[in-house]
Parts: structure tokens; C-alpha cells; sequence
């Protein structure tokens, strides 16, 4: 999480942040990280009263950029490895194995067996415990990722990836944080951070996993107004 004057952004996975963590390191007065991947659950005390800014992307497009970079490293993480069977799996396989994590006790327990039992500071950086929490849940992963970085008490501004630097402002204006023609510029000029290469993510999906991933992550979906295919 960065945390500033005005607020704390929140750093949702494969969803925008490292970009946006750049800009507001670079731009934004006496910002700093605390931490890295940690939800609003652990914002310091003293700064809780601050709004909440975080991103979010269309669902279908977060597993397709997901399972690209994980499959592209030289070794996956732990959640990939688990999930994909050491890579064995093909992207439907592997995407299904996520959407079902939460009723699938026996692949849900080996990776909170396999998770740090606490933060690292690095990586996935979500602990077995916390991971143990989607049990029964009926949430996709994303859906579960969602809920565990965003709910909490006070002002939460989520925007939507695709809308950068749009939403971003928007939400800037909303906390009354000011933007420099120089923050304005490196918004709309430069280029995603840890960017995956993959192609259409629609032409990823079957009618019946694109139907799952619509039902498992219905919140984010319904919340957000995503649409497959756009």
C-alpha cells in the first residue's frame, strides 16, 4: 500500500498497481509504501480515517493476464504451480481450478499448507490463513482477492483499470489530491508495469468457463458494470 497525506492506495493484484505506485512515489509529496499487496484490514490506526483508492479489472481479462505471466516466468508461484498441476494444465484447466478453489478442500489445503503462514513482503504476498478464508465462499478468485485488499470501514474509490487515467483523476479529485501537468502526462504517456503478453482474452474462453467466471465473480461483474468482450 502507498500511503499519503490524503489517502491510501491499495495495491489489488495483475489490476494496475505497480503503475499507479510508480506515479504516486514519483509525484506525490512525502508518499510512502508501506508493505506490499496488504489490504485495507491493515492500514495503520493512526491513518484508518484516511479514503481508500484501489483499481479493479474485468474479470475475464484479470485470469487470462494472470495464467500469461505466471506461465511466462521460469518458475510460477506457489498458487500457479498448485492450480496448473506444475504447469501441466492448459488455461481452461487451470482457470477452472481457481473459480473453484473454495469447494475443492483437497487442492485449498495444499496451498495453505504450501503459503507463507505469514506476510513476506514480496510475491503473492497472502498468507495460507487469509487464503483459507475463500473455504465455502463460492467466490471466484478475483471476487476473493476483491473483498480480502478493499472491505473495511470509511471512504473506499475504486476505479476501473480500463479508465486510467480517467477514473484515476476522478478519484484524485474525490480526495483532493492535486495533479501536476507532470503526474497528467506520465498517466497518459507511459506504459503498463508488469504487463503479460497474451492475445484477445475473450478468444481464451469457452461458453461454459466464460458462464463460470460470470457466476463466480458476479460482485465485481454486477458492481463494476463489466460486460465479456469489452
Amino acid at each position: 500500500m502507498i500511503v499519503t497525506d490524503r489517502f491510501v492506495f491499495l495495491h489489488l493484484h495483475k489490476s494496475g498497481g505497480t503503475f499507479v505506485n510508480e506515479c504516486l512515489l514519483r509525484f506525490v509529496a512525502g508518499a510512502r509504501q508501506l508493505g506490499y499487496h496488504l489490504p485495507r484490514s491493515l492500514v495503520p490506526a493512526h491513518l484508518a480515517a484516511l479514503p481508500s483508492l484501489g483499481l479493479v479489472r474485468n474479470p475475464w481479462s484479470y485470469y487470462v493476464s494472470w495464467y500469461a505471466f505466471q506461465s511466462q516466468q521460469q518458475q510460477g508461484n506457489v498458487l500457479f504451480r498448485i492450480l496448473s498441476e506444475d504447469g501441466k494444465l492448459d488455461f481452461p484447466a487451470t482457470v477452472r481450478n481457481m473459480l473453484e478453489l473454495g469447494t475443492d478442500s483437497g487442492r485449498l489445503d495444499a496451498l495453505v499448507r504450501a503459503l507463507p503462514a505469514t506476510y513476506t513482503g514480496r510475491g503473492f504476498n497472502v498468507p495460507g490463513p487469509v487464503v483459507e478464508r475463500i473455504r465455502g465462499s463460492g467466490l471466484g478468485f478475483y471476487s476473493f482477492l476483491y473483498r480480502y485488499m478493499y472491505d473495511g470501514p470509511g471512504p473506499l474509490h475504486v476505479g476501473r483499470l480500463e479508465h486510467l487515467p480517467a477514473d484515476l483523476g476522478r478519484m484524485f479529485a474525490e480526495v483532493g489530491q492535486p495533479v501536476s501537468a507532470a503526474m497528467r502526462a506520465y498517466l497518459e504517456s507511459e506504459r503498463p508495469r508488469n504487463a503479460s503478453a497474451h492475445g484477445e482474452y475473450a478468444t481464451f474462453y469457452d461458453d461454459e468457463l466464460r458462464a463460470q467466471v460470470a457466476l463466480r465473480d458476479a460482485q465485481i461483474v454486477d458492481r463494476h458494470g463489466y460486460r465479456f468482450g469489452e
